[in-house]
C-alpha cells in the first residue's frame, strides 16, 4: 500500500506544474504563442527545456536499464548523445533561429516550405505526416514510462496507469501551451539532475557499507568493461556504431529544434549551448551510474532492468524523499510528452489543415483538438505492457533523425540544395528506417538511423545536383535564384 508521503509528493509536484500551466495560459494570446511561445525564451530556459524535452522517461528508465545490463558499455550510447547535443547547438541552433524568424515559420515543415520558396503543398504536407507517424511512437514511449511508474509506485494495473498518465499530460498541455511547457521543463530538468546524482551516490555508499566497494566491484568486473554486451560477449563493430550513432538523431528532432527557434536573443545561444551540454553530461553520467550501482546493489537480479531507478529509490529512501525522487520520472515523461504533443498538434493544425482549409493559424482550438487526438492514438499503442521504453524511443528517434537531420543541416549550410533534393531526402530517410527496422541478421542489425541518415544525405546531394538547373531554380535563403 503506497504511503501518504508518496501521494503528497506526487500531489505537490502536479500542483506546481499546473500552477505553471495556468501562468503560461495567461501569457498565451495567439496561436504563435501556443506553438512557439512568441520567441520569448531566455538562454538558460531554452537550454534546460531542450534537455528535458530531449531525454524523456528513458533517461531514468531506459539508460539505467541498459547500464544495469552492460555496465560501462552504455557509455558508447551516452557519448554519442553528448556529442550530438554539442554539435546540434553549434551547427544548427544559431542558423535555424535566425532563418526561422526571417522566414516567419513556426514549424519545421513551414520552415522547409519557406526555405525553398515552394508554392505547392507537397514538401510541407510530407514533412508533417512523417512527424505525426514517428511522434506517435515517441509519445507512446513516454506513456509507457508513465504507466510503469504508476504501476510500480501505486500498484495500479498497467492499462489504468497509462490512462491516468495520459490524462494528466494532456490536460496540462492543453492549458499551458509552449510557454508553460518550457517553464516547467526548467524545474523538471533540475529535478531530474538532482535525482540522478543523489540516487547512485547513496547506492554506492550502501554497497560500501554492506561490503568493501572495491572488492565487490572486482566480483562484478563485467560492469566496468566498455565493450561487452549483457551476455558477456565482446561488442561487434555493428553494436558500437549503432550505439554511437544515436547522436546523429539530434539534427532532426522537431521538439528540440523548436527550442532553438523560440529563444529570445540569438546572441545568447553560446551561453545556452554550454548550459545544455553541461546538463546533458551530468544527467547521462548519473543515469549510467544509477544502472551500474543498481546492478551491484541487487547483484544483477531484477525482473525488469528498466525499473532499477524506482527499485533503488524504494529500497534506500524514506517515503517523503522517495516520493520527490520518483516524481522526477513523471517530470521526465511530462517534459518530453508535452513537447511532442505540441509539435504534433502544430503539424496537424499549421501544416496539414491550414494550407487546405485556412483554419490553422487563426485559433488554438484546432491545435488543442489535435493534442487530444494524437494522445489517444499514442495511448492505445502504449497499452501493450511488453513495450520497451528504449525500443519505442529508438525507432522514433531514428525515423525523425533520418528524415529531417540531413535536410536541416544541408538547408542551413549548403546553398546548392534544391526543393526536389529535400523532398527525396525526407522520403528516402523515413522509408529506409522503416524497411531496415524489419530486416534481421548480419548488417541489418545495424541501428536503422545509420543507413537512413546516409541514404537521405546521398539522395539530397544527388537529386540537388541533377535538378539544380531546372526551371524552378534553387532556393537560397528563401529566394529563388
Amino acid at each position: 500500500m503506497p504511503s501518504a508521503a508518496l501521494y503528497f509528493a506526487f500531489g505537490l509536484y502536479l500542483f506546481v506544474v499546473f500552477v505553471i500551466a495556468v501562468v503560461g495560459w495567461r501569457q498565451t494570446h495567439s496561436h504563435g504563442d501556443f506553438i512557439l511561445g512568441g520567441r520569448k525564451l531566455g538562454p538558460y530556459s531554452a537550454a534546460l527545456s531542450a534537455g528535458a524535452s530531449d531525454m524523456s522517461g528513458w533517461l531514468l528508465l531506459g539508460l539505467p536499464g541498459l547500464a544495469f545490463g552492460i555496465g560501462l558499455g552504455a557509455s558508447w550510447l551516452a557519448g554519442g548523445l553528448l556529442l550530438g547535443t554539442l554539435l546540434n547547438w553549434h551547427w544548427v541552433a544559431p542558423k535555424l533561429r535566425v532563418a526561422s524568424e526571417r522566414l516567419q515559420s513556426l514549424t519545421i515543415p513551414a520552415y522547409l516550405k519557406q526555405r525553398f520558396n515552394h508554392q505547392g503543398r507537397s514538401l510541407q504536407t510530407l514533412s508533417a505526416l512523417i512527424i505525426l507517424v514517428f511522434f506517435v511512437f515517441y509519445t507512446s514511449s513516454g506513456l509507457v514510462a508513465g504507466g510503469k511508474l504508476f504501476e510500480n509506485v501505486f500498484a495500479i494495473p498497467y492499462p489504468v496507469a497509462v490512462i491516468i498518465g495520459t490524462v494528466v499530460i494532456v490536460l496540462y498541455t492543453l492549458v499551458g501551451g509552449f510557454l508553460a511547457v518550457s517553464w516547467s521543463d526548467v524545474a523538471q530538468a533540475l529535478l531530474m539532475l538532482v535525482a540522478l546524482l543523489l540516487v547512485p551516490v547513496l547506492t554506492f555508499y550502501n554497497v560500501q557499507q554492506q561490503s568493501n566497494l572495491m572488492e565487490y566491484a572486482l566480483t562484478r568486473s563485467d560492469l566496468f568493461y566498455f565493450s561487452y554486451d549483457e551476455l558477456g560477449q565482446p561488442f561487434t563493430w555493428i553494436q558500437i556504431v549503432s550505439l554511437c550513432a544515436w547522436g546523429l538523431g539530434y539534427f532532426g528532432q522537431p521538439h528540440i529544434l523548436a527550442r532553438f527557434k523560440a529563444i529570445k536573443d540569438p546572441e545568447a545561444l553560446s551561453r545556452a549551448k554550454y548550459c545544455a551540454v553541461g546538463w546533458t553530461l551530468l544527467t547521462l553520467l548519473g543515469a549510467m551510474a544509477t544502472g551500474i550501482a543498481g546492478a551491484m546493489f541487487f547483484s544483477g537480479h531484477l525482473t525488469d532492468p528498466e525499473t532499477v531507478f524506482m527499485a533503488l529509490v524504494d529500497a534506500l529512501f524514506n517515503p517523503w524523499i522517495a516520493g520527490l525522487l520518483l516524481a522526477a520520472i513523471l517530470a521526465a515523461v511530462m517534459s518530453t510528452a508535452d513537447s511532442q504533443l505540441l509539435v504534433c498538434s502544430s503539424a496537424l493544425a499549421e501544416d496539414l489543415l491550414k494550407p487546405g482549409t485556412g483554419i490553422g493559424v487563426q485559433s488554438t482550438t484546432v491545435a488543442r483538438i489535435s493534442v487530444v487526438i494524437i494522445s489517444v492514438v499514442a495511448m492505445l499503442l502504449a497499452l501493450n505492457p511488453d513495450n520497451s521504453v528504449l525500443g519505442l524511443v529508438s525507432y522514433a528517434w531514428a525515423g525523425l533523425g533520418a528524415a529531417f537531420g540531413p535536410v536541416i543541416l544541408l538547408s542551413l549550410h549548403w546553398p546548392g540544395i534544391t526543393r526536389q533534393g529535400a523532398l527525396w531526402g525526407i522520403c528516402s530517410g523515413a522509408i529506409s528506417v522503416i524497411i531496415w527496422k524489419n530486416l534481421e541478421g548480419g548488417i541489418f542489425e545495424l541501428y536503422e538511423l545509420v543507413p537512413g541518415f546516409l541514404v537521405s544525405t546521398l539522395a539530397i546531394i544527388m537529386v540537388s545536383y541533377l535538378t539544380s538547373h531546372s526551371s524552378e531554380g534553387t532556393a537560397v535563403n528563401g529566394k529563388t535564384s
